[in-house]
């Protein structure tokens, strides 16, 4: 296995740029392109096209970097398994994370789990399902912790630990506030705020209007950030919806859930992992934590 030629290939495809791979590399870029050439060679396919600016992934490239990923992943789950069975203990827990499960439902748990094992450290990164599944899959996480309410796949296994239920919600100021009920026309021609690349959660809102005769909202701002989406509900006339578990968090920005008509969204939320992954003892143990606190609060929320 080409280690050296897969490692120049990843960060040129991570940067799209021979120039910018070289200097993070240390090598020049004569170098760098040869050793692209000779990997490209060895496999039979061509993995990047030369552009203006920089390069553009072939197909090809693509699941490279994919299957690469993974065996970084795998070779530094090595390294951690065997750290263990020396005796070193340790290890690093991998977690992306939905909005309402970084904000909300994982912090008590890592508080209390670091506490117990403090040779373990924990890694939580925020993100949606559309950026987080492919992160899965690369290895980036070892596990992810988010709403359920995708099409099964077949490389990934879940578990539903609780159900989430989403909630409109609006600015002090907002004129649907007023309201006791409100329905899908009374929400008609008001914008929504929603996060960046929540393909699932933009399709509730748009089932929401659709399966009440409405026409579609809408979107006029995406942010990759709950706390900013919630700034900017507290000072504009806009819409969002977030889980109801979240909403001690918006009611510091003054915004409150609108009685809407019929349930807006609930789902099963929980976690995500790869079929093929062994898991490491830290892994493991994080998620029986994580289940056993679940458990012992709600069941859905």
């Amino acid at each position: 296995m080409h280690s050296r030629l897969l490692t120049y290939f990843l960060v040129v495809y991570t940067y799209k740029s021979v120039s910018v791979a070289s200097e993070k590399l240390r090598i020049s870029q004569p170098a760098l392109t040869k050793s692209i050439q000779q990997l490209e060679a060895s496999i039979g396919v061509r993995l990047f096209d030369r552009e203006a600016r920089g390069v553009s992934a072939t197909p090809y490239a693509d699941i490279l970097a994919r299957h690469v990923r993974l065996m970084d992943s795998e070779y530094r789950h090595a390294l951690a398994e065997i750290e263990v069975v020396r005796g070193g203990g340790g290890g690093v827990v991998s977690i992306g994370a939905g909005p309402v499960w970084y904000s909300c439902l994982l912090p008590p748990v890592i508080a209390q789990f670091t506490a117990e094992n403090p040779d373990i450290r924990v890694r939580v990164q925020s993100g949606v399902i559309d950026t987080m599944v492919p992160g899965l899959r690369s290895g980036q996480f070892d596990f992810i912790c988010t709403n359920l309410d995708f099409p099964p796949q077949s490389d990934l296994a879940t578990e539903s630990l609780i159900e989430l239920s989403h909630v409109v919600v609006a600015g002090v100021e907002h004129p649907l506030r007023r309201l006791d009920r409100v329905t899908a026309h009374d929400m008609k021609g008001y914008d929504w705020v929603a996060l960046i690349d929540d393909q699932v959660g933009t399709g509730r809102i748009l089932s929401y209007y659709s399966a009440h005769g409405e026409p579609p909202p809408k979107i006029a701002v995406e942010t990759s950030s709950p706390t900013q989406m919630m700034e900017l509900l507290s000072n504009a006339p806009m819409l969002g919806q977030i889980p109801r578990r979240m909403m001690s968090l918006a009611q510091r920005f003054g915004l409150a859930p609108l009685d809407t008509q019929g349930a807006f969204w609930r789902t099963p939320s929980g976690i995500c992992y790869r079929h093929s992954e062994h898991r490491l003892p830290a892994v493991s143990r994080f998620l029986n934590a994580l289940r056993t606190s679940l458990a012992a609060g709600e069941g859905s929320a």
